[in-house]
């Protein structure tokens, strides 16, 4: 399977580094919590960091009703970018020039839609499982004022752009370098801490399961790759 990336979305420096591995695509979007979406508004470009989640083939966003740029975006059919990276680790080459970071990304652009209002129920908990898992059922469920006050929008995984650098750093035996001197890679590795309670939370509540798995490194999304 692969990616829908049209010739002028081909990547031109370091061309091997795209690829168009559907699976990757989808593990890049899953591993991650946050992305970024730009638009233009008005001339100027405006970026801002999104929770969102993928489901299928299309990546949710939410907002309120009560303004911002994405809505607006949406309601003109605007063509948006959404970006995602993830940062694996630090490749210590033995020069600066040629040290690196190893990483996936990924670029989708297309134009935002509304989510009907009769999928909005569904999207919004789907949105929920994704950056809180198993959290939805331990809480009470959505007053429809705040389902009302919630726009939720997805932007269709047509034409994407994925780029990704994995591996040590470029080294020969007759390269001319000192190989005496250290190359190599530093990984990253990110895990959730212990949870902290609300101010508000009485002494000796019990931490719910979705905050124990989570942080105890049980859940499916306790580490972030």
């Amino acid at each position: 399977m692969t990616t829908a990336t049209t010739p002028a979305r081909r990547i031109r420096r370091l061309p091997d580094r795209q690829t168009t591995d559907r699976f990757a695509l989808h593990d890049l979007l899953d591993s991650e919590l946050v992305g970024h979406l730009a638009v233009a508004v008005d001339g100027v470009p405006v970026i801002v960091p999104m929770g969102y989640a993928r489901v299928g083939e299309h990546v949710l966003l939410h907002g309120s009703t009560g303004g911002g740029f994405a809505l607006r975006a949406a309601s003109a059919r605007r063509p948006v970018a959404f970006s995602v990276t993830a940062l694996d680790g630090l490749v210590y080459a033995r020069s600066l020039f040629d040290s690196s970071m190893n990483y996936r990304s990924a670029t989708v652009q297309g134009v935002l839609e509304a989510v009907p209002a009769d999928e909005t129920d569904a999207a919004l908990l789907a949105l929920s499982e994704r950056l809180m898992p198993g959290r939805p059922a331990e809480v009470r469920g959505m007053h429809r004022k705040e389902v009302a006050a919630t726009r939720v929008l997805r932007l269709a995984l047509d034409d994407v752009v994925m780029k990704q650098r994995s591996g040590g750093p470029s080294e020969e035996p007759d390269d001319g370098e000192d190989h005496s001197t250290w190359a190599g890679v530093v990984p990253l590795e990110r895990r959730w801490g212990a949870p902290i309670a609300s101010g508000l939370t009485p002494a000796g509540t019990p931490v719910p399961d979705s905050v124990i798995a989570l942080s105890t490194g049980n859940g499916a999304d306790a580490t972030l790759r």
